[in-house]
Formats: structure tokens, sequence, C-alpha cells
């Protein structure tokens, strides 16, 4: 068969696995832009399956525990759910056994009646997963139709983790071709959309959970970030996003594109509609020992101590830096609102808050992936971490089948590979790009401490709150740049997406500039239109220190309870 005829085939069987009986006869028409409350309005779900998948993490496991709902119950709302959101935005690549298949989440039930105690902290609890992540006897196609048929011979060490705390791992969700692009679309499943706005893209590689968690489908997801996978769809789709430091969260037993490449690691990392699905993840996960499954993970358990914020004045006034922008590209007025919402309501609860200087942003997006403003800097304009290899292990994925390498996001794909050279660089130019990191990650760290002198707190900034992208969700393919995320990864930064408004577009005017600093920065000035990003979510992201992921929870707790104290005040 021809790549095309494969993935047809895959596709009919997708949906041909899905129980008719859960198809949704209503669905608004597809120039229905915004589609985030249609779920719990569809037909295809009773009152208490609407109940159920609206609960918060919490609240599913206190039902859970305590019988109110079983783990059949639980699981049958979510998967409905998911299948009416599967229908409105195309996030879905296959549940478990390829259809529901309720054996595993009954013995939860029984065990829990026969002994009165809950298998473990995540018991019952439906979790949907990154394609990537391995589930035994479930394909991982990481969008290449040469992966279709190639079934998992064991589960990735995350998911026997999930469940051993009683979790139910119950779908898996889209990604683009490659894992590389800030966007969700391939040639086997589609593209995915955002539930706020049609047009406009969900984010990637992690697209498929930013769109599911959305529209509640998922009470929990797991998604992985090597340059702002988690955080951009959590952000362009309104919803919470964990980038964890590296090796804090098992990833053996994944698939991966580059594999093998460990200039700049890939984390895998929750999102969820609320910070404390996000903490009940990493808390549960770090409790099973992971270090004792995957010989990269830190040995580090969860800190309450760290949590408490004992290194950051327990908590008690807090020193916020804000980086409006990074000295390469200038945000949206969207953007630059959410970042003002935030100031306010941080200085209303008491905290302090100043100004973060950027410091060489450029220069670290030079080192990380080559772009248009990196060529004065880098001599050979190839060389780049992101790029050493070139597109060699895209195109001996693809080569099977002979599906062609995805050139571009756009509804038109109208560029070829031009961002990665035609061949690689050599070890030694890949070793001087270490160098150059690790020297960025010395003086970025340097930086930080100096600020010591601002805070008046005795401490340096405790963290730093930027924008998570310069645009809330673009159209399918103008997502351009992911430097606002991935200065996280070069320096090892933990880092988590909040949620503050929604574009508007009497608020969100284009004001007029006449100064750019350079052909990009002008270039995403020109492509405003705030009638085109109308209802897209508007994200900011707290950042930390290296291995702080206690602390950027609990920060990140208090951020987001000053934004809603301030909300309830309007």
């Amino acid at each position: 068969m021809t790549w095309k005829q494969i993935a047809a085939e895959k596709k009919s069987h997708q949906l041909d696995s899905v129980p008719k009986e859960w198809l949704s006869a209503d669905l608004p028409p597809s120039e229905a832009l915004s589609v985030i409350d249609f779920p719990g309005e569809s037909h295809a779900l009773s009152t208490l399956d609407v109940e159920i998948t609206e609960s918060s993490v919490a609240s599913l496991l206190s039902n859970l525990a305590s019988s109110k709902w079983s783990a059949v119950q639980v699981t049958t709302s979510f998967y409905k759910r998911a299948i009416v959101a599967q229908e409105l935005v195309s996030f879905f690549l296959i549940g478990k056994a390829d259809s529901p298949n309720f054996t595993d989440f009954r013995a939860l039930d029984e065990h829990l009646q026969k002994t009165g105690q809950v298998v473990g902290a995540l018991h019952g609890l439906p979790i949907s997963l990154k394609d990537q992540i391995s589930i035994k006897g479930i394909e991982s196609t990481m969008g290449y139709v040469s992966w279709v048929g190639q079934f998992a011979e064991k589960n990735s060490v995350l998911v026997d983790i999930l469940e051993s705390l009683g979790a139910v791992p119950f779908v898996k969700t889209n990604i683009c071709q490659t894992l590389m692009w800030t966007e969700t679309f391939n040639h086997v499943f589609g593209r995915t959309t955002n539930p706020y706005n049609r047009s406009l893209t969900s984010g990637g590689s992690s697209g498929g959970e930013g769109a599911l968690v959305a529209l509640k489908g998922s009470p929990l997801g797991v998604g992985s970030d090597i340059g702002g996978s988690v955080r951009i769809p959590a952000g362009f789709c309104g919803v919470y996003g964990l980038r964890p430091s590296y090796n804090r969260i098992p990833y053996a037993g994944c698939v991966n594109s580059l594999e093998g490449e460990d200039s700049i690691l890939s984390v895998l990392g929750p999102l969820s509609n609320t910070l404390d699905g996000i903490k009940t993840f990493f808390k549960a996960v770090l409790s099973k020992e992971p270090w004792q499954m995957d010989p990269m993970v830190i040995r580090k358990r969860w800190s309450e101590e760290e949590y408490r914020l004992i290194d950051h004045g327990n908590g008690e006034k807090l020193c916020f830096a804000i980086m409006w922008d990074n000295g390469v590209v200038v945000p949206h007025p969207p953007v630059r609102r959410g970042l003002e919402i935030t100031k306010k309501a941080l200085l209303a609860a008491g905290h302090q808050v100043i100004d973060w200087k950027p410091y060489k942003h450029a220069e670290i997006w030079k080192n990380f992936n080559r772009s248009r403003v990196s060529a004065p800097a880098i001599p050979n304009f190839e060389n780049a971490i992101w790029n050493a290899a070139s597109a060699e292990d895209f195109k001996v994925s693809t080569a099977p089948t002979g599906e062609p390498v995805i050139a571009s996001m756009g509804l038109l794909q109208d560029e070829l590979l031009s961002r990665l050279s035609p061949i690689g660089i050599s070890a030694f130019e890949l070793w001087k790009l270490h160098k150059i990191k690790r020297d960025l990650r010395q003086e970025y760290l340097k930086h930080w401490e100096e600020t010591v002198s601002q805070t008046g707190t005795g401490r340096p900034v405790d963290a730093i709150i930027s924008p998570m992208a310069p645009y809330t969700a673009p159209p399918h393919g103008m997502n351009k740049t992911a430097q606002y995320t991935m200065w996280c990864n070069l320096l090892d930064y933990p880092a988590m997406i909040i949620p503050v408004t929604k574009v508007d577009q009497a608020l969100d005017v284009k004001q007029p500039r006449q100064q750019f600093y350079n052909v990009d920065d002008r270039e995403n000035y020109e492509r405003y239109d705030p009638a085109t990003h109308e209802n897209a979510p508007v994200s900011i992201q707290i950042v930390g220190r290296t291995m702080e992921e206690e602390a950027v929870i609990a920060m990140s707790e208090i951020v987001d309870k000053a934004l809603r104290g301030a909300k309830s005040k309007l």
C-alpha cells in the first residue's frame, strides 16, 4: 500500500473503534469557531457524565475513594466526553486496547470493595497521554505513517508507575509529525484545532493534550517538552502546564525523534485544568521513587519544605520580576495586558513586583535554534543545537513508506525544510555549542543572583513571570517561534503556565510602533490583528530555578490565588 492508503486505513480503523452510541448527533456547524462549552451541553453526555467530567482532580479522587463514583463510571464518562472532543477538534489517537476495555477498571473497583483501600494515590483517575508515551499493546505512531502497526512490547516507566498508583491511562493524544513543531498536524490523524477558536492552533507538539484537557475530556494529561511542547499547548488552550527540570519525571520507555540527542533533554510534564491536578501528579509519581526504574531520574523526593517555600521567605512576601519582552520579539497587546493584570493582582495581594531585565535571550535562541536573527552571531548559519543532525532522523523515519517529511504546519505547505542544513555538524562543532550553552547558564545564574540588590527581601528574585509566547494562539501554520519557552529548556528552569484572561478586541487594540528589534519583531507586529485572535486564552509563565518544581508549584498557586482574588472584586 502507499503511505496515503496506510494513513486512510488507520484513520478509518480509528473511527470504527468508537462506540457509535457515544457519537454526537448535534455537533455545531464547522464554521462555529468556539466549541469550548459544547461538550457540557451535548446530548451525548448525561447529567452525571457532565458532573463527573467537570470535577477537579481532587474532587474525582475523593469521590472515587469514597465509592460515590466507581472507576468504571468515571472512566466511561471521560471516554464519552473525549469522543465529543474528538469530533470537535480532532485530538484523539487511540484508546486502551483500541476501544474501552473495562476489565482493568473493574479490578480497581473490586479491590476497593474488598479491602476498603484505594490502590494508590491516583486510584481510578483517567489520565491521557501524549502519543510517544508507550502503553503495552498500543501503537505510538509519532505522527509517522511508517510507524503505523508498531505496537509497544511494554509500558514506559511512567505508565507502569501510573498504573501502580491506580491511575487509568485511557487515551493517547495527537502530536505533530517528528515531534519538533509547535503545532499539531500529521498525515495519520490530521490537525488538532483550538477549542476556543478552531481557526487557531492548539500549539504543539502536545497539542492533542492541550485541546483535550481544555475541553475537559481528560482531567489530567501528560505531554513532553523540549522547547515548549507542554507549555505552548497549555497556554494556547487556557490550561495549566508544568515543564519540570531535566530528569525529575521518568522518560524511559517513551519513543522519540532524535533518539540519543542529549544536548537539550526532553522532559515529561503534566497538564490539567487546576494547579492541584499538577501537584497531585508530580507528588504521586515521585512517591514511587522513579529513580529505581529509570537511571536518568534524579534521586530527589517530593519536598514539603520546598513546597512551603522555606527558601523564599515562607511565601509571606515574594518578589516577582516581570519580563515584559525578551529583547528580541515584543509580545502582542493581549499578552502585555495579561502581564499587567498579574502585576496588579500580586501587588494587591501584598507581594513585590519588579521588572526583569532580559539577559542574552538572542544568544540563547541562537544557541538553541538558528533563525534569521542568528545569522550575524554564528558564522556557520546552520550551526545550532536543535538542528545539529539536520533532517536525517526524520527522513529515516519516513523512508519505509515514502511519506514526505512535512515541510510546514501551514494550511498551505509553501516552504521546504529550509530551517535545516542539508548536512549535520561535526562533533567538535557541537561541543563548541555545548560550551556556549554552559557559559550562558553560568552567566544567567549570576544575573539572577545579582537581583538581590533590587528586591528588598534580602533574597534574589523568587520567580520570573514572562510571556509563554509573543502572541496568543495564532492561525494554523503561523506559530513561528518558541523563544519565550525555549530559554527555560536551555537553562533548565522549571516553568508553569497559568491562564489569566482572553483576547478582547476592545481592550487589545494594536498600537503604532516605529522601532523594532529586528525583522522578526517587525513581522510579529505586522501580523497582529485582534479580530484574528478573538477569544484566545491569554496565559503567563512562572519560571523558577533548576530543581525547584515544588517551589514553582507553590508560587504558581500564590499567583493563581491573587488572580482569582482580583477577578472576584471586579
